[in-house]
């Protein structure tokens, strides 16, 4: 594996008399100038609820154990517009993981907001045993962004009671029970989905996802194979790359593994296979350019579909395509949908061929909730703001000024292994050093976390070690936002090496 360039301080080992002395005070001296917030022309309400201590108080007692918050003291917040958020203080902070990756067009969108105000008015809730003009006229628009034959809609109320109903449809269809899925991929935490989700901090000591069989994950990075050229992103690996002209050797290698699952793991006839077109919760990971098409293929060929979850990559964060399967060059049988999809509002869906549909109809599926009139409307104004606003344009340009301006940290620290990603979809991983690539350990992934929260910039983690930042705002972001986001990360950075210097 080749190193790009050296370390910031890649001499800082090299001791001679006063060296640590100046060190420290080029050191300090970078942070007496903290990055300027960009303006904004919003103004938060008064906080008018419990105070800070009283909240923390009912949370701890009222509140399930396994609702874990973010940070040594966890915000309270209290407003949001657009990218923004505001907490009880009235302190502003960049929104760069935009409620786990599900504000898509803007925290309050004044549009979305409108919508939904104006239904709240006419019609809350009457289930699908009825007709409700929103629900046709939401489908259709949604199934017009799809190619066919995907035109069949099952709307639901999350993410993963769709990855649920997909795992069923799946096995409906093809009379089949095995499905495949990637080591670290995410795809819900109920009992059924959690067979498919293959990150251990989510399991739980219990029988869950029987049938459910996973393969490696292709990853260029930390995985076995990785080039210089796998991956659709602006920004590789550092790893050499020794292919020749239209060959990936990695990808070749990663589907030896993937058909060696498919002889030893599972029957021959199988059920399916499900993969986000880039892995969310597991840091943006990216795989070979080719490896999802031939998947599918091979997956067709055992009886199977193939199911994209489009959770986290759908409705245009991915800047290049509206969908993630397109920047793949494939069509799914099954796509599942949610987050971005409301905005905010709980909402998901099933989109899926007639003949797959039909299998579901066989006997009767009910959902209480989903396609409820608020939800069609708020997923009718988002996918309109999403076209009037430019949206997955501002995604591509803005997402990849970004991760071209991330990816400059990485040539200047050695603790920033990999800068990935398309779009606003963006994940920068943290090693002790590229040679090893080993993850940076929790506790100086929590310091860096916490000193880009406290200059004004909140961001994810993500990763099977928790060793990724996860860069994820809402597509209304501004090229001004970015600056400001990568100084401060630069200036967390720094002063990551100023106490690994004191020590």
């Amino acid at each position: 594996m080749a190193r790009a360039l050296g370390p910031l301080w890649a001499g800082a080992r090299r001791r001679h008399p006063g060296s640590d002395t100046l060190r420290q005070q080029k050191l300090k001296s970078s942070f007496s100038m903290q990055a300027k917030m960009p303006p904004c022309d919003f103004s938060p309400g008064k906080y008018e609820s419990y105070p800070y201590e009283r909240m923390l108080k009912i949370r701890k007692q009222n509140l399930s154990p396994s609702l874990v918050t973010y940070y040594k003291k966890p915000l309270l917040l209290h407003q949001g517009h657009m990218q923004w958020l505001f907490d009880y203080e009235g302190r502003r902070y960049l929104d760069l993981f935009a409620g786990i990756v599900t504000v898509s067009v803007g925290h309050c969108h004044p549009k979305v907001t409108a919508a939904a105000q104006k239904q709240l008015g006419r019609l809350w809730h009457t289930t699908n045993i009825y007709m409700h003009p929103s629900i046709q006229e939401y489908v259709e628009k949604l199934t017009a962004l799809l190619p066919d034959p995907l035109k069949v809609v099952y709307l639901t109320n999350s993410g993963s009671e769709a990855n649920d109903l997909a795992m069923f449809m799946a096995r409906l269809y093809t009379h089949n029970f095995d499905l495949i899925c990637f080591r670290g991929g995410y795809h819900g935490a109920s009992p059924y989905t959690l067979g498919l989700t293959s990150i251990g901090s989510y399991k739980h000591g219990v029988a869950n996802g029987f049938g459910c069989q996973t393969t490696m994950l292709p990853d260029v990075f930390r995985g076995p194979w990785g080039g210089s050229h796998c991956r659709d992103s602006l920004v590789q690996t550092i790893r050499k790359c020794s292919c020749s002209q239209g060959c990936c050797e990695a990808n070749d290698q990663y589907i030896e593994q993937f058909k060696d699952t498919l002889s030893t793991c599972v029957p021959k006839a199988i059920a399916g296979f499900i993969a986000e077109p880039i892995q969310g919760v597991n840091g943006a990971v990216q795989y070979p350019k080719r490896f999802l098409k031939e998947a599918f293929q091979l997956v067709r060929e055992r009886g199977g579909v193939g199911i994209a979850d489009e959770v986290q990559t759908g409705f245009g964060r991915t800047g290049s395509h509206f969908w993630g399967f397109q920047t793949h060059g494939i069509v799914p049988d099954i796509v599942t949908m949610a987050k971005g999809i409301g905005n905010g509002f709980p909402m998901a869906a099933v989109i899926t061929t007639t003949e797959i549909a039909n299998s579901l109809a066989q006997n009767l599926h009910f959902n209480t909730f989903g396609g409820n009139p608020m939800a069609c409307v708020v997923g009718s104004s988002v996918l309109d703001v999403i076209a009037e606003d430019g949206l997955q344009k501002n995604s591509e340009e803005v997402g990849t000024y970004m991760l071209l301006e991330f990816a400059k940290l990485r040539e200047k620290f050695e603790i920033v292994g990999d800068v990935r990603g398309k779009g606003l979809m963006i994940g920068i991983e943290m090693v002790k050093n590229k040679d090893s690539r080993q993850p940076l350990p929790a506790e100086e992934m929590s310091q860096i976390w916490e000193d880009c929260k406290d200059m004004g910039v909140l961001i994810g983690r993500g990763g099977i070690y928790s060793q990724t930042f996860r860069v994820k705002p809402p597509m209304c972001i501004t090229k001004q936002d970015a600056d400001f986001a990568v100084e401060v990360f630069h200036a967390a950075l720094m002063r990551h090496l100023e106490r690994t210097a004191a020590k």
